[in-house]
């Protein structure tokens, strides 16, 4: 099949798919024309990619975890350390997330929102907030 038939098959633009051939993470078949002929084993490898990345997975661990899906003599524990990593990570993000949250809420409480010009929330931006302090002390 075709790109465009690989594309509406696995989910993933033509784009993608093309972008994935272009880094080794799918090889799919060249016909007698020198188009791309992709199998039904290449749409379920593309669809594999498309679930890996729409969790959140780098590219390396696609490359990392494609490999392991194709290898029937893995260790299931290899796939479960690129996973838990990935959770690590996902959690650190998390409280990122959350800390830039909570530092958004108080310069938001901070902020008067009517006419005048001061606004804590440029100042903090700007590093105003802590160049006052460093001259207080």
């Amino acid at each position: 099949m075709n790109v465009g038939d690989a594309a509406e098959r696995s989910g993933l633009p033509a784009k993608t798919i093309r972008y994935y051939e272009e880094i080794g993470l799918i090889r799919p078949a060249r016909a007698d024309n020198g188009y791309r002929d992709y199998s039904r084993d290449d749409v379920h490898r593309l669809a594999f990619l498309r679930r890996a990345r729409n969790l959140g997975f780098s590219i390396d661990d696609c490359r990392q975890l494609m490999a392991l899906y194709q290898d029937r003599d893995r260790a299931s524990h290899d796939v479960r350390e690129i996973a838990s990593a990935h959770v690590r990570a996902i959690e650190e993000k998390v409280r990122e997330l959350q800390s830039m949250r909570a530092t958004l809420q108080k310069l938001i409480q901070a902020c008067h929102g009517d006419d005048r010009p001061d606004c804590p929330i440029l100042d903090d931006m700007a590093g105003v907030v802590e160049d006052e302090k460093a001259l207080q002390a």
